[in-house]
């Protein structure tokens, strides 16, 4: 009977973080930023991952790098456009629905396409493979 009931609590707590996961607010004013003064390069970072390049057409590397996040699963715009220079993103995983901010913005003759998690403390490489495909394909 304790066993049961456990079990059944385990099962209920469980289930309660998925849904928390997935239905936990995303503040665009906490998320829709460009924050960093990066020099053109990689930028590892704890939970994330940033790429800076130096293009010499900038506004058109953001319209390819946010073609290239429209085309990606569980991928959804949170706030932003081309015309503002800045461009925040929202990926959930497949499983659990855990959400990454993407942030894509212009800063004089460089993009900035940034990558990171929300919950947790490590994120498995996923932030960086996302970045460096996303530059692929908007030919970065």
């Amino acid at each position: 009977m304790i066993l049961r009931l456990v079990l059944a609590a385990l099962v209920l707590a469980v289930l309660a973080f998925a849904v928390w996961v997935r239905l936990a607010p995303l503040p665009a004013d906490r998320y829709h930023r460009m924050d960093s003064a990066n020099a053109p390069g990689d930028w590892p970072m704890r939970g994330g991952f940033e790429a800076v390049r130096q293009v010499p057409e900038p506004r058109a590397a953001l319209v390819a790098l946010a073609q290239a996040a429209e085309l990606t699963p569980r991928t959804e715009l949170l706030e932003g456009s081309v015309e503002e220079g800045l461009l925040t993103f929202v990926t959930r995983s497949a499983v659990w629905g855990f959400p990454d901010i993407s942030n894509i913005w212009i800063d004089g003759d460089r993009v900035h396409l940034r990558a990171h998690l929300v919950f947790g403390g490590n994120d498995f490489g996923v932030n960086r493979a996302r970045v460096e495909g996303w530059l692929a394909l908007a030919g970065l």
